[in-house]
């Protein structure tokens, strides 16, 4: 695995402190958290409620661990090695995102990427796998460094194959 993620457009020191700010935080958590994955399946990856992506994003519609319904979940994502890797970050809240939860009682899900839908299975990367890309994820998602400073957990890290 090493270095082989693809190389990912950089963001400034300003729009991460934009970004990640608790104010933004509690508007993507409210209200882009349910606009966005509708709306970039509806734009087939063009728009997010804040514009055209600056960075490579996915939605994916899973099914709920408990319930068995349908959830659409809009997340950035990094492309590595033919797959997509997404991170279960939920910006540096003390508990798992819930659409983790979801990818484990049901990993074969839906992806709409920019320009295409897919079948894929959601695996989780172990530790080991996981330091191997999180260099490439910290230059991917600056976001990523000041999620870690919030949550003493183990974030998780999945990978989307493919699947016909």
């Amino acid at each position: 695995m090493g270095d082989r993620a693809s190389p990912q457009p950089t963001m400034s020191d300003a729009t991460v402190r934009a970004t990640t700010h608790p104010v933004t935080t509690f508007l993507i958590r409210h209200v882009a958290s349910h606009l966005d994955p509708r709306l970039f399946r509806a734009t087939n990856g063009r728009l997010t409620t804040f514009g055209a992506p600056v960075m490579p994003m996915v939605t994916l519609s899973t099914r709920g661990a408990r319930t068995g319904k349908r959830r659409l979940i809009h997340l950035a994502c990094l492309e590595h090695e033919g797959d997509r890797l997404v991170v279960a970050s939920a910006m540096g809240q003390k508990r798992h995102p819930g659409w983790s939860y979801n990818l484990e009682a049901h990993p074969e899900i839906e992806v709409q990427a920019p320009g295409e839908r897919y079948r894929a299975r959601a695996e989780r990367l172990t530790d080991g796998e996981k330091a191997e890309v999180w260099p490439a994820v910290h230059a991917a998602i600056p976001q990523m460094a000041v999620y870690e400073t919030r949550t003493e957990r183990n974030i998780r890290m999945y990978r989307l194959r493919r699947v016909e």
